[in-house]
């Protein structure tokens, strides 16, 4: 009986760590923050994954260091990232240098904004986002609109209201699609 017992701890499969995902956001309006609120959902309906979600200023060195794949939300502001957005992603780059030399090699990121007009830069402000990453050496993850076309992620109008009910689904799809990525792509 407690050779049986050995062999069948022997042949166990330790249980894989949750893939984690830190989501920061900075949101002055609370449209951001209704829209990141969408993606950690579409994010934590995956299985085998962990979703911190933080203010970009609440953002720790720790949260950083063990995320195994980052999302940041930010609102458009003058056609790019918000002030605190770009210190984020500052901290962040600094942190992982010091942490480990590749800094965000083998990771995954992805980014949404909310603006607050049609034209009011939305693009601009994922695309620097987005080279950040790039910078660091991470891989992005976009998204997928409803008619079924590649997007730099999603990103909510907000002149007037909040997120409407589209882009809330929008933003869900995408951190489902997102952590699913994330769990295939993982080393």
């Amino acid at each position: 009986m407690l050779s049986f017992l050995f062999l069948a701890a022997a042949l166990a499969t330790p249980a894989e760590a949750p893939l984690r995902i830190l989501i920061a956001y900075h949101s002055e309006t609370g449209n951001t923050a209704k829209l990141a609120q969408a993606v950690r959902e579409g994010a934590a309906a995956v299985g085998g994954v962990e979703v911190t979600m933080r203010k970009t200023a609440e953002v720790t060195g720790r949260d950083m260091t063990s995320a195994d794949a980052v999302l940041v939300g930010t609102p458009v502001y003058w056609g790019s990232v918000s002030g605190e957005t770009k210190s984020f992603l500052d901290r962040l780059a600094n942190t992982l240098r010091k942490a480990r030399p590749e800094m965000g090699e083998g990771r995954l990121a992805g980014v949404f904004c909310t603006g607050g007009a049609v034209a009011s830069g939305k693009d601009l402000a994922r695309l620097t986002a987005i080279a950040a990453f790039l910078a660091m050496r991470f891989a992005v993850v976009g998204g997928v609109d409803s008619e079924g076309y590649g997007i730099l992620g999603p990103q909510a109008t907000t002149v007037s209201n909040a997120p409407n009910a589209s882009e809330l689904t929008e933003a869900t799809a995408f951190g489902q699609r997102f952590a699913r990525v994330a769990r295939r792509l993982r080393p």
